[in-house]
């Protein structure tokens, strides 16, 4: 599992420049997600583990074409625990941050 914030210090790190740009990463987050729908969608058994993505507060994302109730299903199945949603906040999940990669 990964924050965007840690995709974009990682994809910052990478390019060799100062920061990347939160809007871009988001949109080429999205495009990741809705390209690995489209793959599943077409039978392909192993796509692009886009649910892994959330907030750097641990929120669900409610763009991805799953929706929060998908991307919660796929993270429960591989045994997150999901906090109810506060006010008009995504679910978070439990202690995400054990869960995070290291780059």
């Amino acid at each position: 599992m990964a924050t965007v914030l840690q995709l974009r210090e990682e994809l910052a790190k990478r390019s060799n420049v100062d920061v990347a740009c939160p809007l871009c990463t988001g949109i080429f987050v999205r495009i990741s997600a809705e390209a690995a729908e489209e793959e599943r969608r077409a039978g392909k058994k192993s796509v692009t583990p886009y649910w892994r993505v959330i907030s750097s507060e641990g929120r669900l994302n409610p763009k991805f074409p799953c929706g929060v109730a998908g991307q919660r299903r796929m993270l429960s199945g591989e045994g997150h625990k999901i906090l109810r949603a506060t006010g008009k906040n995504a679910p978070t999940i439990a202690d995400f941050q054990s869960a995070l990669v290291r780059f």
